[in-house]
Protein backbone atom coordinates (compact mmCIF):
# COMPACT_ATOMS: atom_id res chain seq x y z
CA UNK A 1 0.00 0.00 0.00
CA UNK A 2 2.57 2.17 0.42
CA UNK A 3 3.67 2.56 -3.11
CA UNK A 4 -0.70 3.68 -4.59
CA UNK A 5 0.25 7.56 -4.74
CA UNK A 6 3.35 8.73 -6.30
CA UNK A 7 5.82 11.05 -4.40
CA UNK A 8 4.67 11.65 -0.25
CA UNK A 9 6.01 14.00 2.28
CA UNK A 10 8.36 12.96 4.04
CA UNK A 11 6.80 11.61 7.59
CA UNK A 12 8.36 12.98 11.14
CA UNK A 13 9.62 10.50 13.33
CA UNK A 14 8.44 11.37 16.91
CA UNK A 15 6.95 9.54 19.93
CA UNK A 16 5.31 13.05 21.76
CA UNK A 17 2.05 14.11 20.48
CA UNK A 18 3.99 17.30 20.01
CA UNK A 19 6.51 16.08 17.27
CA UNK A 20 3.74 15.03 14.41
CA UNK A 21 2.47 18.86 14.53
CA UNK A 22 5.67 19.50 12.80
CA UNK A 23 4.88 17.91 9.94
CA UNK A 24 3.16 20.72 8.20
CA UNK A 25 4.07 24.71 7.64
CA UNK A 26 2.32 27.20 10.07
CA UNK A 27 0.25 28.60 7.41
CA UNK A 28 -1.49 25.34 6.50
CA UNK A 29 -4.89 24.65 7.38
CA UNK A 30 -4.77 22.09 9.04
CA UNK A 31 -8.84 21.73 10.29
CA UNK A 32 -11.93 23.12 8.54
CA UNK A 33 -14.58 23.40 10.94
CA UNK A 34 -18.08 24.75 9.82
CA UNK A 35 -17.01 28.26 11.34
CA UNK A 36 -13.52 28.42 9.38
CA UNK A 37 -9.99 27.18 9.22
CA UNK A 38 -7.50 26.52 11.72
CA UNK A 39 -4.02 26.95 10.50
CA UNK A 40 -1.22 24.84 12.10
CA UNK A 41 0.31 27.87 13.38
CA UNK A 42 -2.96 28.55 15.10
CA UNK A 43 -3.32 25.35 16.63
CA UNK A 44 -0.06 25.12 18.12
CA UNK A 45 -1.12 28.58 19.50
CA UNK A 46 -4.43 27.10 21.43
CA UNK A 47 -2.64 24.10 22.32
CA UNK A 48 -0.29 26.73 24.57
CA UNK A 49 -3.04 28.78 25.32
CA UNK A 50 -4.80 25.91 26.62
CA UNK A 51 -1.87 24.55 28.48
CA UNK A 52 -1.78 28.03 30.36
CA UNK A 53 -5.75 27.64 31.46
CA UNK A 54 -5.37 24.23 32.61
CA UNK A 55 -2.15 24.75 34.83
CA UNK A 56 -3.79 28.28 35.56
CA UNK A 57 -7.52 25.75 37.14
CA UNK A 58 -4.69 23.29 38.72
CA UNK A 59 -4.21 20.66 36.56
CA UNK A 60 -0.62 19.25 36.44
CA UNK A 61 1.29 16.06 36.33
CA UNK A 62 -0.93 12.89 36.48
CA UNK A 63 -3.82 14.87 36.94
CA UNK A 64 -7.23 13.55 35.05
CA UNK A 65 -9.54 15.95 32.95
CA UNK A 66 -12.65 14.10 31.77
CA UNK A 67 -13.91 15.75 28.21
CA UNK A 68 -16.79 15.36 27.30
CA UNK A 69 -17.55 17.43 23.70
CA UNK A 70 -18.62 17.09 20.34
CA UNK A 71 -15.72 17.34 18.11
CA UNK A 72 -14.61 20.66 17.92
CA UNK A 73 -11.14 22.36 18.54
CA UNK A 74 -11.41 23.04 22.41
CA UNK A 75 -11.52 18.84 22.40
CA UNK A 76 -8.17 18.48 20.32
CA UNK A 77 -6.49 21.47 22.06
CA UNK A 78 -7.29 20.03 25.46
CA UNK A 79 -5.69 16.70 24.24
CA UNK A 80 -2.47 17.92 23.08
CA UNK A 81 -2.21 20.49 26.02
CA UNK A 82 -2.90 17.74 28.45
CA UNK A 83 0.33 16.09 26.87
CA UNK A 84 2.34 19.31 27.26
CA UNK A 85 1.55 19.37 31.15
CA UNK A 86 1.58 15.60 31.93
CA UNK A 87 -1.96 15.47 32.77
CA UNK A 88 -4.51 12.35 30.98
CA UNK A 89 -7.70 12.74 28.77
CA UNK A 90 -10.90 10.64 30.17
CA UNK A 91 -12.76 10.46 26.67
CA UNK A 92 -16.81 10.56 26.90
CA UNK A 93 -19.00 9.91 24.84
CA UNK A 94 -21.47 12.50 24.11
CA UNK A 95 -23.98 10.28 23.93
CA UNK A 96 -23.41 9.15 27.58
CA UNK A 97 -25.82 9.68 30.07
CA UNK A 98 -25.67 10.17 33.88
CA UNK A 99 -24.93 6.52 34.51
CA UNK A 100 -22.08 6.22 32.02
CA UNK A 101 -20.79 9.90 33.08
CA UNK A 102 -20.73 8.89 36.68
CA UNK A 103 -18.93 5.72 35.69
CA UNK A 104 -16.22 7.35 33.38
CA UNK A 105 -15.77 10.19 35.83
CA UNK A 106 -15.60 8.22 38.79
CA UNK A 107 -13.36 5.53 37.67
CA UNK A 108 -10.88 7.92 36.16
CA UNK A 109 -10.61 9.95 39.29
CA UNK A 110 -11.02 13.13 37.05
CA UNK A 111 -10.47 16.38 38.79
CA UNK A 112 -11.95 18.71 36.15
CA UNK A 113 -14.91 18.00 33.08
CA UNK A 114 -14.99 19.65 30.20
CA UNK A 115 -18.67 19.77 28.85
CA UNK A 116 -20.97 21.26 26.01
CA UNK A 117 -23.51 23.71 27.11
CA UNK A 118 -26.05 22.10 24.86
CA UNK A 119 -25.98 20.23 21.27
CA UNK A 120 -28.67 19.60 18.89
CA UNK A 121 -31.31 17.99 21.95
CA UNK A 122 -28.83 17.04 24.75
CA UNK A 123 -28.95 18.61 27.69
CA UNK A 124 -24.88 18.37 28.96
CA UNK A 125 -25.70 20.44 32.43
CA UNK A 126 -28.92 18.70 32.71
CA UNK A 127 -27.74 15.08 32.29
CA UNK A 128 -24.59 16.02 34.89
CA UNK A 129 -27.04 17.07 37.29
CA UNK A 130 -28.42 13.75 37.74
CA UNK A 131 -24.99 12.89 38.88
CA UNK A 132 -24.73 12.24 42.50
CA UNK A 133 -21.41 14.05 43.35
CA UNK A 134 -20.87 10.63 45.90
CA UNK A 135 -20.09 8.61 42.75
CA UNK A 136 -17.49 11.21 40.93
CA UNK A 137 -15.85 12.07 44.87
CA UNK A 138 -12.39 13.53 43.02
CA UNK A 139 -13.90 16.07 40.89
CA UNK A 140 -13.35 19.33 41.61
CA UNK A 141 -15.01 21.34 39.03
CA UNK A 142 -16.50 21.79 36.04
CA UNK A 143 -16.01 24.14 32.68
CA UNK A 144 -18.33 24.86 30.15
CA UNK A 145 -17.53 25.57 26.74
CA UNK A 146 -18.68 29.42 25.98
CA UNK A 147 -20.56 29.86 29.54
CA UNK A 148 -20.11 29.74 33.10
CA UNK A 149 -22.91 30.82 34.72
CA UNK A 150 -24.25 27.41 34.82
CA UNK A 151 -26.04 26.37 38.74
CA UNK A 152 -24.40 22.66 39.23
CA UNK A 153 -23.18 20.83 42.52
CA UNK A 154 -19.58 21.83 41.34
CA UNK A 155 -17.21 24.81 40.87
CA UNK A 156 -18.45 26.07 37.13
CA UNK A 157 -16.36 27.96 35.17
CA UNK A 158 -15.79 28.86 31.79
CA UNK A 159 -13.77 27.46 29.38
CA UNK A 160 -12.05 30.54 27.90
CA UNK A 161 -8.71 29.63 27.32
CA UNK A 162 -8.53 30.92 23.66
CA UNK A 163 -9.16 34.86 25.43
CA UNK A 164 -6.48 34.66 26.94
CA UNK A 165 -2.50 34.78 26.27
CA UNK A 166 -0.18 33.61 29.44
CA UNK A 167 3.13 32.18 29.18
CA UNK A 168 2.49 28.49 28.78
CA UNK A 169 4.28 26.04 31.23
CA UNK A 170 7.57 24.30 29.59
CA UNK A 171 6.77 21.18 27.85
CA UNK A 172 6.68 17.50 29.25
CA UNK A 173 8.50 15.04 27.52
CA UNK A 174 7.22 11.79 29.30
CA UNK A 175 5.87 9.53 25.98
CA UNK A 176 5.64 6.73 28.17
CA UNK A 177 3.26 7.63 30.65
CA UNK A 178 -0.83 7.54 30.15
CA UNK A 179 -2.21 10.54 28.16
CA UNK A 180 -5.73 9.27 26.79
CA UNK A 181 -8.21 6.94 27.92
CA UNK A 182 -10.54 5.59 25.75
CA UNK A 183 -13.76 3.17 27.00
CA UNK A 184 -14.30 0.17 26.35
CA UNK A 185 -16.46 -2.82 27.18
CA UNK A 186 -16.57 -4.96 29.87
CA UNK A 187 -17.92 -7.74 32.07
CA UNK A 188 -18.53 -6.13 34.93
CA UNK A 189 -20.89 -2.77 35.54
CA UNK A 190 -19.78 -0.17 33.03
CA UNK A 191 -16.86 -0.22 30.44
CA UNK A 192 -13.18 -0.17 31.08
CA UNK A 193 -10.97 2.54 30.72
CA UNK A 194 -8.00 2.14 28.19
CA UNK A 195 -4.82 3.87 28.62
CA UNK A 196 -2.46 5.01 26.15
CA UNK A 197 0.36 7.07 25.97
CA UNK A 198 1.49 9.72 23.41
CA UNK A 199 4.13 7.31 22.48
CA UNK A 200 1.42 4.80 21.50
CA UNK A 201 -0.94 7.56 19.58
CA UNK A 202 2.18 9.06 17.99
CA UNK A 203 3.87 5.80 16.18
CA UNK A 204 -0.08 4.45 15.21
CA UNK A 205 -0.49 7.87 13.53
CA UNK A 206 2.38 7.52 11.88
CA UNK A 207 2.05 3.82 10.84
CA UNK A 208 -1.16 4.95 9.20
CA UNK A 209 0.52 8.08 7.28
CA UNK A 210 2.90 5.31 5.83
CA UNK A 211 0.92 2.30 4.95
CA UNK A 212 -1.66 4.80 3.36
CA UNK A 213 0.76 6.85 1.30
CA UNK A 214 -0.97 10.05 2.74
CA UNK A 215 -0.13 12.99 1.49
CA UNK A 216 -0.34 16.72 2.56
CA UNK A 217 -0.69 17.94 -1.15
CA UNK A 218 -2.68 15.30 -2.21
CA UNK A 219 -4.92 14.07 0.21
CA UNK A 220 -7.10 15.16 2.83
CA UNK A 221 -10.16 13.53 5.53
CA UNK A 222 -13.46 14.06 6.00
CA UNK A 223 -13.65 13.15 9.87
CA UNK A 224 -16.65 12.35 10.99
CA UNK A 225 -16.39 9.62 13.60
CA UNK A 226 -16.63 11.10 17.24
CA UNK A 227 -13.31 11.98 18.83
CA UNK A 228 -14.01 10.36 22.01
CA UNK A 229 -13.46 7.00 20.35
CA UNK A 230 -10.67 5.54 18.65
CA UNK A 231 -12.38 4.83 15.48
CA UNK A 232 -12.49 8.64 14.89
CA UNK A 233 -9.24 9.59 16.74
CA UNK A 234 -6.61 7.25 15.04
CA UNK A 235 -7.78 8.39 11.68
CA UNK A 236 -7.68 11.68 12.48
CA UNK A 237 -3.94 11.96 14.02
CA UNK A 238 -2.77 9.99 10.98
CA UNK A 239 -3.88 13.06 9.20
CA UNK A 240 -2.32 15.54 11.53
CA UNK A 241 1.10 13.29 11.09
CA UNK A 242 1.03 13.51 7.44
CA UNK A 243 0.02 17.43 7.41
CA UNK A 244 -2.59 16.67 5.12
CA UNK A 245 -5.87 18.74 6.01
CA UNK A 246 -8.92 17.50 7.87
CA UNK A 247 -12.56 18.55 7.20
CA UNK A 248 -14.68 18.03 10.42
CA UNK A 249 -18.26 17.49 11.41
CA UNK A 250 -19.25 18.00 14.99
CA UNK A 251 -21.18 15.00 14.62
CA UNK A 252 -21.83 12.79 11.83
CA UNK A 253 -25.27 13.46 9.59
CA UNK A 254 -25.56 12.14 6.30
CA UNK A 255 -26.38 15.44 4.50
CA UNK A 256 -22.97 17.62 5.73
CA UNK A 257 -21.14 14.21 5.05
CA UNK A 258 -22.21 14.50 1.20
CA UNK A 259 -21.80 18.41 1.17
CA UNK A 260 -18.42 18.16 2.19
CA UNK A 261 -17.39 15.16 0.69
CA UNK A 262 -18.51 17.51 -2.81
CA UNK A 263 -17.54 20.27 -2.11
CA UNK A 264 -13.79 19.61 -0.48
CA UNK A 265 -13.50 16.90 -3.48
CA UNK A 266 -12.58 14.48 -0.11
CA UNK A 267 -9.96 11.66 -0.50
CA UNK A 268 -9.95 9.40 2.39
CA UNK A 269 -13.13 8.84 5.30
CA UNK A 270 -13.58 6.45 7.61
CA UNK A 271 -16.88 5.71 9.07
CA UNK A 272 -19.48 2.38 9.58
CA UNK A 273 -21.33 0.52 6.80
CA UNK A 274 -24.53 2.32 7.95
CA UNK A 275 -23.04 5.79 7.42
CA UNK A 276 -21.72 5.34 3.92
CA UNK A 277 -25.12 3.56 2.97
CA UNK A 278 -26.85 6.70 4.40
CA UNK A 279 -24.58 9.17 2.59
CA UNK A 280 -25.01 7.59 -1.08
CA UNK A 281 -28.80 7.18 -0.82
CA UNK A 282 -28.80 11.01 -0.64
CA UNK A 283 -27.90 11.03 -4.52
CA UNK A 284 -28.47 8.61 -7.36
CA UNK A 285 -25.73 9.60 -9.56
CA UNK A 286 -23.71 6.49 -10.85
CA UNK A 287 -20.42 7.62 -9.65
CA UNK A 288 -20.67 10.58 -7.07
CA UNK A 289 -17.56 10.84 -5.50
CA UNK A 290 -14.69 10.38 -8.54
CA UNK A 291 -12.10 11.79 -6.17
CA UNK A 292 -12.18 9.89 -3.59
CA UNK A 293 -8.96 7.54 -2.96
CA UNK A 294 -10.38 5.60 -0.14
CA UNK A 295 -12.95 4.73 2.35
CA UNK A 296 -12.13 2.06 5.28
CA UNK A 297 -15.20 0.88 6.97
CA UNK A 298 -16.14 -1.58 10.04
CA UNK A 299 -19.09 -4.05 8.83
CA UNK A 300 -22.09 -3.14 11.85
CA UNK A 301 -24.95 -3.87 10.23
CA UNK A 302 -26.79 -7.11 8.16
CA UNK A 303 -25.76 -7.03 4.96
CA UNK A 304 -22.62 -5.20 4.46
CA UNK A 305 -21.05 -7.56 2.01
CA UNK A 306 -23.60 -6.94 -0.20
CA UNK A 307 -23.51 -2.87 -0.05
CA UNK A 308 -19.83 -2.86 -0.67
CA UNK A 309 -20.53 -4.68 -3.58
CA UNK A 310 -22.60 -1.95 -4.59
CA UNK A 311 -20.72 0.88 -3.45
CA UNK A 312 -17.81 -0.37 -5.54
CA UNK A 313 -20.13 -0.29 -8.76
CA UNK A 314 -20.96 3.48 -7.96
CA UNK A 315 -16.98 4.50 -7.46
CA UNK A 316 -16.70 4.28 -3.92
CA UNK A 317 -13.66 2.61 -2.88
CA UNK A 318 -14.37 0.44 0.43
CA UNK A 319 -11.96 -1.50 2.49
CA UNK A 320 -12.26 -3.17 5.44
CA UNK A 321 -10.98 -3.00 8.93
CA UNK A 322 -10.02 -3.78 11.94
CA UNK A 323 -9.36 -2.47 15.41
CA UNK A 324 -9.97 -1.91 19.38
CA UNK A 325 -9.46 0.74 22.03
CA UNK A 326 -6.96 -1.96 22.97
CA UNK A 327 -4.45 -1.63 19.68
CA UNK A 328 -6.38 1.64 18.33
CA UNK A 329 -8.68 2.13 15.57
CA UNK A 330 -7.25 1.10 11.84
CA UNK A 331 -4.76 -1.65 13.44
CA UNK A 332 -5.48 -3.07 9.94
CA UNK A 333 -6.70 -2.92 7.01
CA UNK A 334 -7.51 -4.63 3.50
CA UNK A 335 -5.19 -3.73 0.47
CA UNK A 336 -5.85 -2.12 -2.72
CA UNK A 337 -4.34 -4.76 -4.87
CA UNK A 338 -6.23 -7.81 -3.75
CA UNK A 339 -9.40 -9.48 -4.46
CA UNK A 340 -12.34 -7.52 -3.93
CA UNK A 341 -13.84 -10.17 -1.45
CA UNK A 342 -10.39 -10.28 0.64
CA UNK A 343 -10.57 -6.46 0.37
CA UNK A 344 -13.81 -5.73 1.91
CA UNK A 345 -13.50 -8.53 4.72
CA UNK A 346 -12.98 -7.02 8.28
CA UNK A 347 -8.94 -7.61 9.19
CA UNK A 348 -6.74 -7.15 6.42
CA UNK A 349 -3.09 -6.09 6.65
CA UNK A 350 -1.77 -4.55 9.66
CA UNK A 351 -0.61 -0.65 9.57
CA UNK A 352 2.47 -1.08 11.46
CA UNK A 353 5.58 -3.16 9.82
CA UNK A 354 6.07 -4.29 13.53
CA UNK A 355 2.94 -5.90 14.26
CA UNK A 356 2.60 -9.59 15.10
CA UNK A 357 -0.72 -10.99 14.77
CA UNK A 358 -1.44 -14.53 15.69
CA UNK A 359 -4.60 -16.86 16.24
CA UNK A 360 -4.93 -19.49 19.81
CA UNK A 361 -7.08 -22.47 19.19
CA UNK A 362 -9.87 -21.74 22.00
CA UNK A 363 -9.58 -25.59 22.62
CA UNK A 364 -6.14 -26.84 22.82
CA UNK A 365 -4.81 -23.65 23.54
CA UNK A 366 -2.06 -23.65 21.31
CA UNK A 367 -1.27 -21.61 18.23
CA UNK A 368 -3.57 -22.56 15.41
CA UNK A 369 -2.51 -23.05 12.01
CA UNK A 370 -3.53 -21.11 9.32
CA UNK A 371 -7.02 -20.85 8.33
CA UNK A 372 -7.98 -22.55 11.61
CA UNK A 373 -10.13 -19.97 13.66
CA UNK A 374 -9.36 -19.17 17.06
CA UNK A 375 -8.94 -15.98 19.83
CA UNK A 376 -6.38 -13.33 18.47
CA UNK A 377 -3.94 -12.27 20.09
CA UNK A 378 -1.64 -9.01 18.83
CA UNK A 379 1.38 -7.45 19.40
CA UNK A 380 2.07 -3.92 17.78
CA UNK A 381 3.48 -0.59 18.64
CA UNK A 382 -0.20 0.94 19.03
CA UNK A 383 -0.89 -1.67 21.96
CA UNK A 384 -2.56 -0.30 24.96
CA UNK A 385 -0.71 0.26 27.82
CA UNK A 386 -3.34 -1.19 30.15
CA UNK A 387 -6.43 -0.98 31.66
CA UNK A 388 -6.50 2.02 33.78
CA UNK A 389 -6.55 1.47 37.70
CA UNK A 390 -7.34 -2.19 36.77
CA UNK A 391 -4.08 -4.44 37.00
CA UNK A 392 -5.95 -7.66 37.21
CA UNK A 393 -8.03 -7.12 34.27
CA UNK A 394 -4.72 -5.97 32.54
CA UNK A 395 -2.72 -8.87 33.17
CA UNK A 396 -6.07 -11.19 32.56
CA UNK A 397 -6.21 -9.75 28.82
CA UNK A 398 -2.44 -9.98 28.36
CA UNK A 399 -0.39 -13.12 27.46
CA UNK A 400 2.78 -13.89 29.23
CA UNK A 401 5.11 -13.16 25.84
CA UNK A 402 2.97 -9.60 25.67
CA UNK A 403 0.51 -10.00 23.13
CA UNK A 404 -3.24 -8.32 23.79
CA UNK A 405 -5.73 -11.07 24.46
CA UNK A 406 -8.75 -9.54 21.91
CA UNK A 407 -11.21 -11.44 23.26
CA UNK A 408 -12.16 -11.90 19.12
CA UNK A 409 -12.35 -14.74 16.83
CA UNK A 410 -10.62 -14.56 13.69
CA UNK A 411 -8.09 -16.56 11.07
CA UNK A 412 -4.84 -15.97 9.59
CA UNK A 413 -4.70 -16.20 5.51
CA UNK A 414 -1.59 -17.30 3.94
CA UNK A 415 -0.96 -14.37 2.43
CA UNK A 416 0.09 -12.77 6.20
CA UNK A 417 -3.64 -11.13 6.28
CA UNK A 418 -5.73 -12.01 9.12
CA UNK A 419 -9.72 -12.10 8.80
CA UNK A 420 -11.74 -10.70 12.11
CA UNK A 421 -14.92 -13.60 12.43
CA UNK A 422 -16.85 -12.87 15.65
CA UNK A 423 -16.92 -11.63 19.00
CA UNK A 424 -15.99 -14.02 21.64
CA UNK A 425 -17.85 -12.99 24.59
CA UNK A 426 -20.99 -11.75 25.02
CA UNK A 427 -20.57 -8.49 23.96
CA UNK A 428 -23.19 -6.85 21.53
CA UNK A 429 -22.63 -3.99 19.00
CA UNK A 430 -24.93 -1.55 19.61
CA UNK A 431 -24.94 1.90 17.33
CA UNK A 432 -21.93 1.47 16.68
CA UNK A 433 -20.48 0.82 20.25
CA UNK A 434 -19.30 -2.36 21.93
CA UNK A 435 -21.21 -2.95 24.93
CA UNK A 436 -21.38 -5.25 27.78
CA UNK A 437 -24.80 -6.67 28.65
CA UNK A 438 -24.17 -6.24 31.73
CA UNK A 439 -24.59 -2.52 31.84
CA UNK A 440 -28.01 -2.72 30.80
CA UNK A 441 -28.65 -5.67 32.91
CA UNK A 442 -27.73 -4.16 35.87
CA UNK A 443 -29.86 -0.90 34.90
CA UNK A 444 -32.61 -3.66 34.67
CA UNK A 445 -32.43 -5.02 38.16
CA UNK A 446 -32.50 -1.98 39.61
CA UNK A 447 -36.44 -1.03 38.55
CA UNK A 448 -39.08 -1.10 40.73
CA UNK A 449 -40.37 -5.08 40.43
CA UNK A 450 -37.31 -6.61 38.73
CA UNK A 451 -35.97 -10.07 40.18
CA UNK A 452 -33.45 -10.41 37.64
CA UNK A 453 -32.91 -9.45 33.60
CA UNK A 454 -30.63 -11.26 30.77
CA UNK A 455 -29.98 -9.00 27.28
CA UNK A 456 -29.09 -10.10 23.91
CA UNK A 457 -28.56 -8.43 20.64
CA UNK A 458 -31.33 -9.03 17.78
CA UNK A 459 -31.76 -7.77 14.49
CA UNK A 460 -35.07 -5.34 14.24
CA UNK A 461 -35.45 -3.45 10.97
CA UNK A 462 -32.28 -4.58 9.80
CA UNK A 463 -29.91 -3.38 12.64
CA UNK A 464 -28.45 -4.88 15.70
CA UNK A 465 -30.69 -3.86 18.98
CA UNK A 466 -30.92 -4.58 22.57
CA UNK A 467 -34.02 -7.39 24.06
CA UNK A 468 -34.38 -7.44 27.75
CA UNK A 469 -35.76 -11.12 29.02
CA UNK A 470 -37.07 -9.96 32.39
CA UNK A 471 -38.07 -12.19 35.34
CA UNK A 472 -40.54 -9.85 37.61
CA UNK A 473 -40.38 -9.81 41.30
CA UNK A 474 -43.72 -12.09 43.16
CA UNK A 475 -46.61 -10.29 42.23
CA UNK A 476 -45.05 -7.21 40.44
CA UNK A 477 -47.59 -5.86 37.71
CA UNK A 478 -44.47 -4.57 35.30
CA UNK A 479 -45.12 -3.48 31.60
CA UNK A 480 -42.13 -2.21 29.02
CA UNK A 481 -42.90 1.26 29.18
CA UNK A 482 -42.46 1.27 33.11
CA UNK A 483 -38.71 -0.11 32.42
CA UNK A 484 -38.26 1.79 29.31
CA UNK A 485 -38.09 4.93 30.69
CA UNK A 486 -35.66 4.64 33.78
CA UNK A 487 -33.50 3.13 32.16
CA UNK A 488 -33.53 5.13 28.97
CA UNK A 489 -32.56 7.88 31.94
CA UNK A 490 -30.02 6.53 32.70
CA UNK A 491 -28.14 5.10 29.78
CA UNK A 492 -27.20 6.11 26.48
CA UNK A 493 -30.53 5.24 23.79
CA UNK A 494 -28.94 3.06 21.92
CA UNK A 495 -28.27 1.23 25.08
CA UNK A 496 -32.03 1.00 25.75
CA UNK A 497 -33.78 -2.43 25.51
CA UNK A 498 -35.91 -2.25 21.77
CA UNK A 499 -38.11 -5.03 23.23
CA UNK A 500 -38.87 -6.34 26.55
CA UNK A 501 -40.25 -10.19 27.20
CA UNK A 502 -41.32 -11.21 30.88
CA UNK A 503 -40.70 -14.74 31.41
CA UNK A 504 -41.09 -17.19 34.50
CA UNK A 505 -36.78 -18.39 33.98
CA UNK A 506 -33.86 -18.05 31.96
CA UNK A 507 -33.09 -21.24 29.94
CA UNK A 508 -29.62 -22.85 31.14
CA UNK A 509 -27.58 -25.37 30.87
CA UNK A 510 -24.79 -27.18 33.39
CA UNK A 511 -21.65 -27.47 32.59
CA UNK A 512 -17.91 -28.20 34.14
CA UNK A 513 -17.90 -24.59 35.01
CA UNK A 514 -21.03 -24.49 36.68
CA UNK A 515 -24.87 -23.17 35.35
CA UNK A 516 -24.77 -20.84 32.20
CA UNK A 517 -27.36 -18.87 31.07
CA UNK A 518 -28.16 -20.22 27.33
CA UNK A 519 -28.16 -16.61 25.43
CA UNK A 520 -28.73 -17.96 22.31
CA UNK A 521 -31.74 -19.67 23.02
CA UNK A 522 -32.85 -16.18 24.07
CA UNK A 523 -31.78 -15.12 21.00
Amino acid sequence: MRKRHGRRAQLQNGRLLRDILESGAPADAMFIFDDGPVTRGDFKRKVEQTAAWLTAHGIGAGDVIAVWLVNRVEWLSLLFAAARVGAIVAAVNTRYRAADVAHVVGLSGAKLLVLEPGFRSIDFPGILADVEPSSVPELRQVAIVGAGDIELNWRTVRFDAFQHDPKPPAPRDDADAPVLLFTTSGTTKGPKLVAHSQNTLTSHAQNIARALGLSAQEHSLLAMLPFCGTFGMASLLAFVAAGAPIHVLDAFDAQPAFDALRRARITHSFGSDEMFRRILALTGEQRPFPHVRLFGFAAFQPGWREFAALAAARGLPLHGLYGSSEVQALFAIGRADVAFEDRIECGGWPMSPEAHVRVRDMETGELAETGTSGELEIAAPSRFLGYFKNPAATSEATTADGFFRTGDIGRMRADGSFVYETRAGDAMRLGGFLVGPSEIEDELKHCAGVADAQVVAVEIGGQARCAAFVIPQSGALLSPDDLVSPVRARLANYKTPARIYFIEAFPVTDSANGVKIQRAKLR
